[in-house]
Protein backbone atom coordinates (compact mmCIF):
# COMPACT_ATOMS: atom_id res chain seq x y z
CA UNK A 1 0.00 0.00 0.00
CA UNK A 2 1.24 3.48 -0.89
CA UNK A 3 0.42 5.96 1.86
CA UNK A 4 -0.80 9.41 0.86
CA UNK A 5 0.58 12.41 2.75
CA UNK A 6 -0.87 15.91 2.56
CA UNK A 7 1.59 18.78 3.06
CA UNK A 8 0.06 21.97 4.47
CA UNK A 9 3.06 24.33 4.30
CA UNK A 10 3.03 27.81 2.76
CA UNK A 11 6.81 28.09 2.33
CA UNK A 12 7.13 26.83 -1.24
CA UNK A 13 10.76 25.74 -0.92
CA UNK A 14 10.06 23.68 2.21
CA UNK A 15 6.86 22.22 0.74
CA UNK A 16 8.65 21.29 -2.49
CA UNK A 17 11.57 19.68 -0.61
CA UNK A 18 9.16 17.69 1.55
CA UNK A 19 7.19 16.50 -1.46
CA UNK A 20 10.35 15.43 -3.28
CA UNK A 21 11.75 13.62 -0.23
CA UNK A 22 8.46 11.87 0.59
CA UNK A 23 8.16 10.70 -3.02
CA UNK A 24 11.69 9.27 -2.79
CA UNK A 25 10.59 7.35 0.32
CA UNK A 26 7.75 5.78 -1.66
CA UNK A 27 4.88 7.93 -0.43
CA UNK A 28 2.35 9.82 -2.55
CA UNK A 29 2.63 13.45 -1.45
CA UNK A 30 0.51 16.48 -2.36
CA UNK A 31 0.99 20.12 -1.39
CA UNK A 32 -1.96 22.37 -0.53
CA UNK A 33 -2.18 25.34 -2.92
CA UNK A 34 -5.36 27.05 -1.68
CA UNK A 35 -4.78 27.92 1.98
CA UNK A 36 -8.23 29.43 2.38
CA UNK A 37 -9.83 26.06 1.59
CA UNK A 38 -7.44 23.45 3.03
CA UNK A 39 -10.31 21.14 3.95
CA UNK A 40 -11.40 20.92 0.30
CA UNK A 41 -8.00 19.53 -0.69
CA UNK A 42 -8.05 17.19 2.31
CA UNK A 43 -11.45 15.73 1.33
CA UNK A 44 -10.48 15.24 -2.33
CA UNK A 45 -6.99 13.79 -1.64
CA UNK A 46 -8.00 11.64 1.39
CA UNK A 47 -4.51 11.33 2.90
CA UNK A 48 -3.37 8.80 5.52
CA UNK A 49 -1.18 11.47 7.20
CA UNK A 50 -1.15 15.28 7.32
CA UNK A 51 1.99 17.39 7.76
CA UNK A 52 0.71 20.71 9.09
CA UNK A 53 2.50 24.02 9.66
CA UNK A 54 1.21 26.36 12.40
CA UNK A 55 1.69 29.74 10.70
CA UNK A 56 -0.39 29.81 7.51
CA UNK A 57 -2.30 32.40 5.43
CA UNK A 58 -5.97 33.00 6.35
CA UNK A 59 -6.22 30.49 9.22
CA UNK A 60 -3.47 28.90 11.34
CA UNK A 61 -2.63 25.21 11.66
CA UNK A 62 -4.52 24.87 14.95
CA UNK A 63 -7.73 25.88 13.16
CA UNK A 64 -7.22 23.36 10.35
CA UNK A 65 -6.31 20.64 12.84
CA UNK A 66 -9.65 21.17 14.57
CA UNK A 67 -11.50 21.19 11.25
CA UNK A 68 -9.83 17.96 10.11
CA UNK A 69 -10.62 16.34 13.48
CA UNK A 70 -14.35 17.02 12.90
CA UNK A 71 -14.13 14.75 9.86
CA UNK A 72 -11.34 12.31 10.45
CA UNK A 73 -8.96 10.60 12.91
CA UNK A 74 -6.15 10.74 10.33
CA UNK A 75 -2.76 11.25 12.07
CA UNK A 76 -1.52 14.86 12.06
CA UNK A 77 2.15 15.79 12.48
CA UNK A 78 2.84 19.47 13.13
CA UNK A 79 5.92 21.06 11.54
CA UNK A 80 6.80 24.46 12.95
CA UNK A 81 9.59 26.87 13.78
CA UNK A 82 7.31 28.08 16.60
CA UNK A 83 8.37 25.16 18.76
CA UNK A 84 7.98 26.60 22.26
CA UNK A 85 6.22 24.42 24.82
CA UNK A 86 2.93 26.34 24.61
CA UNK A 87 2.60 25.63 20.87
CA UNK A 88 3.46 21.96 21.38
CA UNK A 89 0.85 21.64 24.15
CA UNK A 90 -1.75 23.46 22.02
CA UNK A 91 -1.02 21.21 19.03
CA UNK A 92 -1.49 18.08 21.12
CA UNK A 93 -4.66 19.44 22.74
CA UNK A 94 -6.09 20.19 19.30
CA UNK A 95 -5.67 16.54 18.34
CA UNK A 96 -2.18 16.36 16.80
CA UNK A 97 -0.28 13.08 16.99
CA UNK A 98 3.23 14.52 17.06
CA UNK A 99 5.26 17.71 16.65
CA UNK A 100 8.64 18.32 15.02
CA UNK A 101 10.52 21.63 15.12
CA UNK A 102 12.06 23.37 12.11
CA UNK A 103 14.72 23.09 10.95
CA UNK A 104 14.41 19.30 11.06
CA UNK A 105 16.58 16.43 9.90
CA UNK A 106 14.88 14.41 7.14
CA UNK A 107 16.07 11.17 8.77
CA UNK A 108 14.30 12.10 12.01
CA UNK A 109 11.19 13.16 10.08
CA UNK A 110 10.99 9.88 8.16
CA UNK A 111 11.42 7.91 11.39
CA UNK A 112 8.54 9.84 12.97
CA UNK A 113 6.34 9.39 9.89
CA UNK A 114 7.03 5.65 9.79
CA UNK A 115 6.29 5.34 13.51
CA UNK A 116 3.00 7.25 13.24
CA UNK A 117 1.84 5.23 10.23
CA UNK A 118 2.76 1.98 11.97
CA UNK A 119 0.85 2.98 15.11
CA UNK A 120 -2.18 4.21 13.19
CA UNK A 121 -2.82 1.53 10.60
CA UNK A 122 -3.25 -2.20 10.95
CA UNK A 123 -0.78 -4.18 8.87
CA UNK A 124 -3.22 -7.06 8.39
CA UNK A 125 -1.70 -10.31 7.29
CA UNK A 126 1.64 -9.67 8.93
CA UNK A 127 2.70 -12.00 11.70
CA UNK A 128 3.03 -10.51 15.16
CA UNK A 129 5.69 -13.04 16.14
CA UNK A 130 9.23 -13.28 14.78
CA UNK A 131 11.40 -16.28 15.67
CA UNK A 132 15.17 -16.62 15.53
CA UNK A 133 17.59 -18.99 17.24
CA UNK A 134 14.89 -20.42 19.49
CA UNK A 135 13.89 -16.94 20.69
CA UNK A 136 10.51 -15.45 19.80
CA UNK A 137 9.88 -11.70 19.63
CA UNK A 138 6.26 -10.71 20.22
CA UNK A 139 5.42 -7.46 18.41
CA UNK A 140 2.13 -7.06 20.29
CA UNK A 141 3.44 -6.81 23.83
CA UNK A 142 7.16 -6.04 23.21
CA UNK A 143 8.40 -9.22 24.88
CA UNK A 144 10.98 -11.89 24.09
CA UNK A 145 10.46 -15.55 24.99
CA UNK A 146 13.23 -18.15 25.15
CA UNK A 147 12.95 -21.65 26.65
CA UNK A 148 9.84 -20.80 28.70
CA UNK A 149 11.41 -17.59 30.01
CA UNK A 150 9.78 -14.29 29.13
CA UNK A 151 11.68 -11.00 29.00
CA UNK A 152 9.68 -7.76 28.99
CA UNK A 153 11.55 -5.22 26.90
CA UNK A 154 11.99 -1.47 27.22
CA UNK A 155 11.13 0.67 24.17
CA UNK A 156 14.78 0.85 23.13
CA UNK A 157 15.38 -2.87 23.73
CA UNK A 158 12.36 -3.66 21.58
CA UNK A 159 13.36 -1.28 18.76
CA UNK A 160 16.86 -2.79 18.61
CA UNK A 161 15.65 -6.41 18.65
CA UNK A 162 12.84 -5.79 16.19
CA UNK A 163 15.29 -4.30 13.68
CA UNK A 164 17.77 -7.16 14.16
CA UNK A 165 15.05 -9.85 13.96
CA UNK A 166 13.60 -8.35 10.80
CA UNK A 167 17.10 -8.43 9.27
CA UNK A 168 18.27 -11.74 10.77
CA UNK A 169 21.37 -13.05 9.06
CA UNK A 170 22.24 -9.56 7.84
CA UNK A 171 24.43 -6.93 9.44
CA UNK A 172 22.45 -3.87 10.58
CA UNK A 173 24.47 -0.66 10.64
CA UNK A 174 24.69 1.52 13.73
CA UNK A 175 23.06 4.34 11.74
CA UNK A 176 20.04 2.14 11.00
CA UNK A 177 19.64 1.31 14.68
CA UNK A 178 19.99 4.95 15.74
CA UNK A 179 17.31 5.96 13.21
CA UNK A 180 15.05 3.26 14.69
CA UNK A 181 15.66 4.52 18.21
CA UNK A 182 14.76 8.08 17.15
CA UNK A 183 11.19 6.80 16.90
CA UNK A 184 11.06 6.81 20.71
CA UNK A 185 11.43 10.63 20.53
CA UNK A 186 14.72 10.57 22.44
CA UNK A 187 17.97 11.77 20.87
CA UNK A 188 20.38 8.89 20.35
CA UNK A 189 24.10 9.23 19.69
CA UNK A 190 26.84 6.64 19.17
CA UNK A 191 27.56 6.27 22.88
CA UNK A 192 23.88 5.94 23.81
CA UNK A 193 23.48 3.13 21.27
CA UNK A 194 26.51 1.27 22.68
CA UNK A 195 25.13 1.56 26.22
CA UNK A 196 21.71 0.28 25.08
CA UNK A 197 23.18 -2.72 23.24
CA UNK A 198 25.43 -3.59 26.19
CA UNK A 199 22.50 -3.44 28.63
CA UNK A 200 20.33 -5.53 26.28
CA UNK A 201 23.04 -8.19 25.91
CA UNK A 202 23.20 -8.49 29.70
CA UNK A 203 19.44 -9.08 29.88
CA UNK A 204 19.61 -11.67 27.10
CA UNK A 205 22.41 -13.56 28.86
CA UNK A 206 20.27 -13.75 32.02
CA UNK A 207 17.70 -15.88 30.14
CA UNK A 208 20.37 -18.01 28.44
CA UNK A 209 20.93 -16.11 25.18
CA UNK A 210 24.69 -15.61 25.37
CA UNK A 211 26.37 -14.02 22.33
CA UNK A 212 22.94 -13.62 20.70
CA UNK A 213 23.78 -10.18 19.29
CA UNK A 214 27.03 -10.33 17.33
CA UNK A 215 29.20 -7.26 16.74
CA UNK A 216 30.65 -6.80 13.26
CA UNK A 217 33.49 -4.39 13.93
CA UNK A 218 33.16 -1.20 11.91
CA UNK A 219 29.89 -2.39 10.33
CA UNK A 220 27.23 -2.90 12.97
CA UNK A 221 25.35 -5.79 14.61
CA UNK A 222 23.53 -8.94 13.59
CA UNK A 223 21.76 -12.00 14.89
CA UNK A 224 22.38 -15.18 12.93
CA UNK A 225 19.42 -16.83 11.22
Amino acid sequence: MTYKILIVEDDESIASSLQKQLTCWGYEAECVQDFEHVLDTFVVFQPQLVLLDITLPFYNGFFWCQEIRKLSKVPILFLSSASDNMNIVMAMNMGADDFIAKPFDFSVLTAKIQAILRRSYDFSGESNLIACGGAVLNLNDASLTYQDQKLNLTKNDFRILQTLFENKGKTVSRDQLMTKLWETDSYVDENTLTVNVTRLRRKLEEIGLKDFIITKKGLGYLIES
